[in-house]
């Protein structure tokens, strides 16, 4: 009679927090807040609710969890050498791209100012706004004023993405609402008119770091 050999088994990698956060993150990328439930949560995990309530305790507390690993992700930049603006500009694209590609954590951030996600990039603005010299009475000010503009564009531009259609491209919405400016009142929106061919040439992320390079002017000239 034939011995037969047994197969070793296939070990799963193990449930983890680390596995649960990465897998609310593509869940929230595909499905939004709304698509993230810990049911949903554990069909693509393979597993029951229970074994991820035993990481994890809510849903508010995944979301945060999802959150500070995609802002971690967002600060890896090696800025060592880097001047203060140079920082700046650093960690402002890379806090912009990641609101692009996870458009859910720029409403996570407005959301939450007190938690940590928050805090480690208004720490890091705060840090090198000291560098910049900014007085101690004006430097709550200056990072909020940098925080502010990072995460309101963040978002906006997050939010304009979301209105496009699924056959419509970028440029093709520009040259929609650029002709639909084109075509205001000209008394009334003069400036709108005027700029409207500038709307449907721009570039999201250029006219973004631009505007930041211009908070910054107006800080060393204020300094």
């Amino acid at each position: 009679m034939a011995t037969r050999t047994r197969r070793p088994e296939r070990r799963e990698e193990p449930l983890s927090r680390e596995r649960i956060v990465e897998a609310a993150i593509g869940l929230l990328d595909t499905a939004g807040e709304g698509g993230l439930t810990f049911r949903a949560l554990a069909e693509r995990l393979a597993t029951g609710p229970g074994a991820i309530y035993w990481h994890v305790a809510g849903k508010d507390e995944l979301l945060s969890a999802a959150t500070d690993a995609v802002v971690a992700g967002a600060m890896t930049a090696d800025t060592t050498d880097a001047t203060p603006q140079d920082a700046i500009r650093a960690l402002a694209l890379g806090v912009f791209d990641a609101i692009d590609a996870h458009p859910w954590i720029g409403a996570q951030l407005a959301r939450t100012p007190g938690q940590s996600p928050m805090l480690r990039v208004f720490e890091h603005i705060g840090r090198q706004v000291q560098a910049l010299g900014v007085p101690d009475t004006a430097q709550f000010t200056v990072a909020s004023a940098l925080w502010n503009y990072i995460l309101g564009v963040g978002g906006q531009n997050a939010a304009n993405a979301r209105l496009l259609q699924p056959d419509t491209s970028r440029t093709e919405f520009l040259d929609t609402v650029a002709a639909a400016w084109a075509s205001l009142d000209p008394d009334e929106y003069a400036f709108t008119r005027n700029v409207a061919g500038q709307l449907r040439d721009h570039d999201d992320r250029t006219e973004f770091l631009a505007s930041i390079d211009l908070i910054l002017a107006g800080i060393a000239a204020r300094r």
